[in-house]
């Protein structure tokens, strides 16, 4: 019988059954939920119709595809969204774990992402990404996106090679070419030294289309080199990822650039520092460094760096800007100005600067009663006229003609000085210094000959920094409205996360709680000393381009002293407590400091030669072995020290903070710098020392959250092979039951963090009896090797065993040890304070940590930085509340 003879029989009943069901699926797509889980979701600062881009985790069993989760709007209907799958739980489970939601956000902030086995994605695209990635030698990316196409060549200027806007509709010819490159001078790094100025020439090596790349946002990874005219000079790699939007003429650009010079001319050697050592041969003699003063003398400087176009116009070009009147700290709170003028036929420069622009030491910093007042300048010059001098500029410029116009912006264009955006007629170019060739050349000297954090060396070299920009390409258009908006998407832009609840509940990063009034004694202490960082970094203040995003660590007799270079994953704290509350306040310090510390405080050049597979001759292959091996450094960290590059210790560097940066934010970079430090530990340069104390407790905990966002088997041998040294260490009698030997008292955090993760995807049942007698031990023995920093990070580990055994004394002990991180209240509100001096005076007058014995100032003091505040606090009260909350372990008693 046929389907249409099938259908004759069919009574009343069943009809009108079919009509209810085609109804209710009519319904439902056109937005209301199904039997999905639903993730409500906030857009902060929203800007309607900007891109958002959030990443999300999802318990463990509930997910399986990415097509199962769909995004609505506040109305309850669904938007165009692209869902991508960034990692899963195995081996414990193959469901997804993380994934990214992109979308365009609409007039109102709140959404629900939705996801079950039944939910489906509409994949409604109004336009869809078209991206072309040729990787032959002769090929290279084109992307269309609608109304913008653009090419970039592997033989050509590095950048845009070609530009085209559609401003008619009706398809691109060349006719619509808005831009085009600067052959091998659109991207840039020239260096200066004795013999002058050595002008780079930029050379792609490679394009890829990133993971999140689909039908309306693609990411275009454009990896090449520096090369230069002396053989002195290193070649310099850099990366250049470029996102792209459906149906948008905008741009985002994050750039990184590499330090290759040789930063000062002291006597060079092939010894090296105890420290640091990779065998027991050829040991520096530091104490007769300090003689040679070739440390503070400059090598090879940054002459200048950034980006380049060819804007296509006519010759009535108008050049638009925008800056602030008033002192530089209440640029927030103020309107910008705008000035807009004929460009004539001398040249537009747009320059930020700020105190000490080289950042070496002694660099100014405000007094406790007084902000520095002094320092940063924002000038708007034509030519040798000055048309504007304030303290602080917009960050963006626009040029246009009676067609068409090019708007580029900086984002940090002040925090992260000296900036210039320069127009120039002469040779229709438009560059975004990156560092402006109008300030003094960036030298990486020493600030002296004197030991700093127990070195005397530079090791600037393999330094990388990398800067975002956008790009609008518009047609001729008033500037009151449309084409800033589009700019303040990228310059300042919203803040989309989930509710605290949801980050908690999926357990991505263990049990733990969000933050919760009920519990405010507890938060004072964690918020209190986050605000207080916030507010030092605008009082003292803490930017600069080789320092925005990092801090000070201690503070005494009124100073602030030694960078704190990330220890323990400072930037990670930041994304743990955006997590728990929802501040977007929070989340951009976390950016900020994840970018910071991936990018200036770890070593990045030379790496190992590697083969990709993408050409035809096997001859490749071989060549490529033949090549000699990079640095046994790349993928470790700097020191906490008064400058970021003065010293290297084997066991700094931490990378959860950036893989944190890598689900949450989609930000790759994250990953790409963290799988450095992976196959550092794979190498294991300083044999058995690399293998024992903090450094193996730390590696673990690294490299768990390595292997868990990748899912190599290299990285996971690695883990394997740390675990089980770790778990028979502990049963020397020098440990006796504990995993953390008694001169790392304070890295129990480590080990939580760590072999939490590992169990969790494992079910390893010999880490969890570890992790359980390691708590018995901690109970009984409290560790007082560090006092308070050792004592208080014992409260992750008995937490953690009280969990995996339900034993009550575990979690006793654990809330009497966590009596001194309670807080009192101040009488107002930290960013209230109208300087620094009365809020460190209320600040230590509310806190109940405890002194230290002799004279020193205790370090783990609630005025002093975020470094020890990672060993007492943030990995613990959030783990300790959730307990404490009335939660019980699933375990049998």
């Amino acid at each position: 019988m046929n389907h249409s003879r099938k259908m004759n029989f069919l009574s009343l009943k069943d009809l009108g059954t079919l009509f209810i069901l085609s109804a209710l699926i009519v319904i439902s797509g056109c937005g209301v939920s199904g039997s999905g889980e639903t993730i409500p979701v906030t857009v902060e600062k929203n800007k309607p119709g900007s891109p958002q881009l959030l990443g999300l985790p999802i318990p463990k069993g509930e997910l399986y595809s990415s097509d199962n989760v769909r995004v609505l709007n506040s109305d309850n209907e669904e938007i165009s969204s692209q869902i991508t799958e960034v990692s899963t739980w195995e081996p414990a489970d193959e469901s997804i774990k993380w994934i990214w939601v992109f979308f365009f956000s609409e007039e109102g902030s709140d959404y629900t992402v939705e996801y079950g086995e039944n939910v489906r994605n509409a994949r409604n695209y109004d336009q869809e990404l078209y991206v072309k990635n040729n990787q032959r030698s002769y090929g290279g990316v084109t992307v269309d996106t609608g109304p913008l196409r653009f090419e970039i060549e592997r033989g050509g200027s590095g950048f845009f090679d070609k530009v085209q806007l559609d401003t008619e509709g009706d398809g691109f010819d060349e006719n619509d070419i808005s831009a085009t490159g600067k052959e091998g001078r659109s991207s840039f790094l020239d260096i200066l030294d004795d013999a002058g100025i050595d002008r780079s020439n930029a050379v792609i090596t490679k394009t890829v289309k990133e993971l999140g790349s689909g039908p309306l946002h693609s990411i275009i990874r454009i990896e090449g080199e520096y090369r230069y005219s002396r053989d002195d000079n290193n070649v310099s790699p850099f990366i250049t990822r470029i996102h792209t939007y459906a149906g948008k003429s905008y741009v985002k650009v994050q750039h990184t650039l590499t330090y290759t010079g040789n930063p000062d001319k002291h006597e060079q050697t092939n010894e090296a520092y105890a420290a640091i050592a990779t065998e027991d041969s050829q040991i520096l003699d530091e104490s007769q460094l300090s003689e040679d003063t070739g440390w503070t003398e400059p090598n090879d400087r940054i002459a200048s760096t950034g980006l380049s176009l060819k804007y296509n116009f006519s010759n009535n070009v108008t050049y638009q800007t925008a800056y602030y009147d008033g002192k530089w700290w209440e640029a927030d709170s103020a309107e910008a100005k705008t000035l807009k003028q004929e460009l004539s036929s001398q040249q537009a420069s747009l320059l930020q600067t700020g105190p000490d622009i080289d950042r070496v030491p002694p660099v100014a910093n405000a007094a406790p009663e007084e902000r520095l007042s002094e320092g940063f300048e924002a000038s708007l010059a034509m030519g040798s006229e000055e048309q504007i001098n304030s303290e602080r500029a917009s960050g963006w410029i626009d040029i246009s003609d009676e067609k068409w116009g090019v708007s580029i912006g900086v984002r940090n264009f002040f925090k992260e000085y000296p900036k210039e955006l320069r127009v120039s007629p002469s040779d229709t170019t438009a560059t975004a210094y990156i560092w402006s060739p109008r300030v003094d050349p960036m030298g990486f000297v020493r600030a002296n000959r004197e030991e700093d954090s127990g070195m005397i060396a530079n090791f600037a070299q393999g330094l990388t920094k990398t800067t975002e920009l956008v790009y609008h390409f518009h047609q001729n258009e008033s500037l009151d409205n449309t084409t800033t908006e589009k700019l303040d998407y990228f310059l300042d832009p919203s803040v989309a996360h989930a509710s605290p609840q949801w980050y908690a509940s999926s357990e991505a990063y263990g049990k733990m709680l969000p933050s919760s009034d009920q519990y405010a004694e507890y938060e004072r202490g964690l918020d209190y000393k986050f605000e207080w960082m916030q507010f030092n970094q605008d009082w003292e203040p803490w930017y600069g381009m080789w320092d925005y995003g990092d801090m000070k660590a201690y503070y005494f007799s009124d100073s602030w002293y030694q960078w704190t270079n990330n220890e323990p994953a400072v930037d990670f704290m930041w994304w743990m407590q955006f997590m728990r509350t929802g501040n977007p306040d929070y989340y951009e310090m976390a950016q900020a400091a994840s970018r910071h510390t991936m990018d200036i405080d770890n070593v990045h050049w030379p790496q190992d030669p590697e083969y990709v597979g993408d050409t035809n001759p096997s001859l490749d292959f071989f060549e490529t072995k033949s090549k000699p091996k990079g640095s046994p450094y790349v993928g470790m960290g700097r020191r906490h020290a008064a400058q970021h590059w003065t010293s290297l210790l084997s066991a700094h560097v931490w990378n959860a903070g950036w893989i944190a940066s890598y689900y949450l934010d989609g930000y790759h970079r994250g990953l790409e710098v963290a799988e450095l430090t992976g196959d550092y530990y794979i190498k294991r340069v300083f044999g058995d020392h690399g293998l024992r104390g903090r450094r193996l407790y730390l590696s673990v905990w690294n490299l768990a959250e390595i292997w868990d966002a990748t899912k190599k088997k290299k990285y996971k041998n690695e883990l394997d092979d740390r675990v089980d040294l770790m778990l028979s260490l502990q049963k020397d009698n020098d440990q006796a039951g504990s995993l953390i030997i008694n001169r790392y008292g304070y890295a129990q955090v480590y080990a939580s963090n760590g072999l939490r993760k590992y169990y969790q995807i494992t079910g390893d049942e010999r880490v969890k009896d570890a992790l359980v007698k390691h708590a018995l031990r901690v109970r009984d023995v409290p560790p007082y090797n560090h006092d308070m920093e050792s004592y208080l990070s014992s409260i992750s580990s008995l937490t953690l065993g009280y969990e995996l055994s339900g034993n009550e004394s575990f979690l006793e002990e654990a809330k009497d040890r966590a009596q001194y991180l309670r807080t009192g209240e101040l009488e107002q509100p930290v960013q209230a304070y109208q300087d620094q001096q009365t809020l460190v005076q209320d600040l230590e007058s509310v806190s109940n940590l405890p002194g230290s014995e002799g004279s020193r100032p205790p370090i783990w003091k609630i005025s002093n930085g975020l470094r020890v505040f990672g060993w007492t606090h943030i990995y613990n009260v959030p783990y300790l509340l959730y307990w404490m909350d009335g939660n019980e372990p699933s375990v049998e008693q």
